[in-house]
């Protein structure tokens, strides 16, 4: 019997392919359709950023209301350049990282003991609902009366901010577990503890995240406004200092700087999210 010829060995031995699983199907599709989105939600900042230019440019803007973009970028590279804007961002990140450590750690604790307890649920829930109504911002009168002037009203505002996110979320997503699951886990011989630690738990991590998301924005803006009360440095006292002498250009620099801790803060934690989730991307590719 003669041998077949290459192509209908090749044939018969079953297809073949020169792309390997990674750079194929849906994970390919994924990455092309990501590199265009960047550039696609970048139009729009872009071209609002180039009609505040043009209006600045044709006298349509006064310097007096809202300093242009080119203006902004030099009085930033200036700030920079003479230690002023550093310094002041380096005091409003250990307040955001105090405050809002010390709010993620009471919001996941109280939000375990209500979760996982139902008279821990009876004991904690009603209070914090009766405060989380109030508006936080508007206990900084009180909290000065408390704390003083100095360094604790602040934190403890961004604190207060950031606690109740995470615990709304944390105990939404521990009572919020699959039954089926638990249930399995029963039937497996699980005991409390274990069932907690192997399938409430990872149950609640998505929930935790989001609120980590929800609480960080809440401590930015807490802390625009506990910067604006009785401070001598950081960000909001940059602000306070230009708005007095109508530094228009200042204003933006500390604000676009808010923002863009803001925007860096919560890509750090969708980067974990998507580290730490990594199996819903699997669950939802299939």
């Amino acid at each position: 019997m003669t041998a077949a010829p290459p192509l209908l060995a090749s044939t018969a031995s079953g297809p073949t392919t020169n792309s390997s699983p990674t750079t194929s199907g849906p994970v390919a599709a994924r990455k092309r359709r990501r590199r265009p989105e960047f550039l696609f939600r970048a139009i729009s900042p872009l071209a609002l950023v180039l009609l505040w230019q043009l209006a600045s440019s044709a006298g349509l803007l006064s310097p007096r209301k809202l300093a242009a973009p080119t203006t902004v970028l030099r009085t930033g590279w200036q700030l920079t350049r003479d230690g002023e804007l550093p310094t002041a961002l380096l005091v409003s990140v250990q307040r955001v990282a105090v405050g809002f450590g010390a709010g993620v750690t009471v919001g996941l604790a109280l939000g375990l003991v209500a979760g996982l307890s139902r008279w821990g649920e009876y004991l904690t829930d009603p209070p914090i609902q009766m405060v989380r109504t109030l508006p936080h911002l508007g206990l900084v009168p009180l909290f000065i009366l408390w704390f003083g002037i100095g360094e604790s009203p602040k934190i403890a505002l961004i604190a207060l901010g950031a606690a109740f996110p995470v615990y709304l979320n944390v105990f939404a997503g521990i009572r919020g577990t699959d039954a089926n699951l638990l249930e399995a886990a029963r039937t497996l011989g699980l005991g409390r503890a274990q069932r907690i630690v192997h399938v409430v738990l990872p149950s609640a991590l998505p929930s935790l995240l989001v609120g980590l998301r929800y609480a960080l924005g809440l401590a930015w803006l807490s802390l625009i406004v506990a910067e604006q009360v009785n401070t001598s440095a950081g960000l909001g006292y940059l602000i306070s200092n230009a708005r007095e002498f109508l530094r228009t250009d200042v204003v933006v620099v500390g604000l676009a700087v808010y923002s863009l801790l803001g925007l860096g803060t919560d890509a750090l934690v969708r980067f974990v999210e998507r580290r730490a989730l990594a199996w819903r991307r699997s669950i939802l590719s299939r």
